[in-house]
């Protein structure tokens, strides 16, 4: 059980309508708002729309290096029988790839990569760890899409993140365009928590994260946000990055051209939000998917 109290109740039988959202966007104040590599007017979108992106955060030669070591996790089948390896449904093509700093030293130092981090913190406050990281794979042809959801709705349901003080770095490995799934957002979505219905079944995250069918918000609410706000695919090319709030409605279509779409993802949480027991009253999910074990901050790479 979750002994604190949950302002964000969700996973319930009955429909509860959105409400407006109870944290800030931006968690930072006066000259440590500023203090960062992002300009004031960035940091003014992402409060506004909850999301920001970049061009050519990476250089080309950075990307190769990456894309090298995708390519090889892509041939090594011990991984593809790994845990923390999802499969797309039915295929033996890889979905995701979770906890891929752990499994990498050069993901891993671009967690601290300082032009990352000091964004993230002038963002989230000093004092962030890595709550979960990931490669999502979409092979040409063959690649599933996402469905609408909020990353915070199942944080907080199942693994017990208990405040919106949280938000993920998209950093694109493969040219994004518009027919081979690009990320999707709600602009303005991040101001409304939208409750789901259906309780959590136990070890969902072993169909939800190849179909997600528990946790996605009702048609009605989500014609709401999308009325209120549109849809935008910050397409870009290789070495973009989306940086976007944890409650930021996002998705992505199916890959239907004959081009692979590979993005990483890294979720930064603030250490004074550290994670509960899970509210839906399951039992904790994997390491792989919520660090439980260590919530050091973060230190820059000099």
């Amino acid at each position: 059980m979750n002994d604190t109290q949950d302002l964000f109740p969700t996973r319930i039988e009955r429909k509860l309508g959105m409400f407006e959202r109870l944290d800030p966007v931006v968690h930072t104040e006066g000259s440590e708002r500023e203090d960062g590599p992002l300009s004031k007017e960035q940091v003014d979108e992402f409060e506004e729309k909850g999301f920001i992106s970049f061009d050519n955060f990476l250089s080309e030669d950075e990307v190769e290096q990456f894309l090298q070591e995708l390519r090889e996790y892509e041939e090594d089948e011990d991984l593809k029988l790994s845990e923390g390896t999802v499969l797309e449904p039915g295929k033996q093509e890889i979905r995701s790839v979770f906890g891929i700093h752990q499994v990498s030293e050069r993901f891993d130092r671009l967690t601290r990569d300082p032009r990352l981090l000091g964004m993230v913190e002038q963002l989230l406050g000093k004092g962030v760890y890595i709550h979960q990281s990931r490669i999502n794979y979409k092979p040409g042809f063959k690649g599933k899409g996402f469905d609408w959801h909020s990353d915070f709705e199942t944080w907080h349901s199942e693994d017990g993140m208990p405040r919106m003080r949280s938000l993920s770095c998209s950093i694109v490995l493969t040219d994004n365009g518009e027919f081979n799934g690009p990320l999707m957002l709600i602009p303005g979505s991040h101001k409304y928590f939208i409750p789901c219905v259906g309780r959590t079944p136990e070890d969902n995250y072993k169909e939800s994260l190849k179909s997600q069918d528990i946790g996605v918000p009702d048609d009605a609410s989500l014609r709401d946000v999308m009325v209120k706000g549109d849809i935008e695919a910050p397409k870009g090319k290789a070495g973009s990055l989306v940086m976007f709030e944890c409650n930021t409605m996002h998705g992505s279509n199916i890959n239907m051209s004959c081009w692979p779409r590979s993005n990483l993802f890294f979720v930064y949480n603030s250490v004074e939000n550290t994670l509960h027991a899970p509210y839906c009253g399951n039992k904790p999910r994997p390491e792989f998917l919520a660090n439980r074990k260590d919530w050091s901050p973060l230190k820059p790479l000099k």
